[in-house]
């Protein structure tokens, strides 16, 4: 997981999906920010980095311990 994915940052992003319109995810490879994922995504293509490590908030969530 990148380093720049933390607790924080995942929880933030799973509040902006649960309470409005954002559908945000990210990249594992590269930590970039990703939009129009579904909450459980696994292993979706970043725009970014080509990489096929983009996971939904609330997986990372998930995985992170929150």
């Amino acid at each position: 997981m990148h380093k720049s994915i933390n607790i924080d940052r995942a929880m933030d992003a799973v509040v902006r999906q649960v309470t409005g319109i954002d559908n945000p995810g990210f990249c594992l490879d590269c930590g970039e920010e990703q939009e129009g994922c579904e909450p459980d995504m696994r292993g979706g293509t970043c725009e970014c980095c080509g990489e096929a490590f983009v996971y939904g908030a609330e997986e990372i969530l998930g995985m992170l311990g929150g």
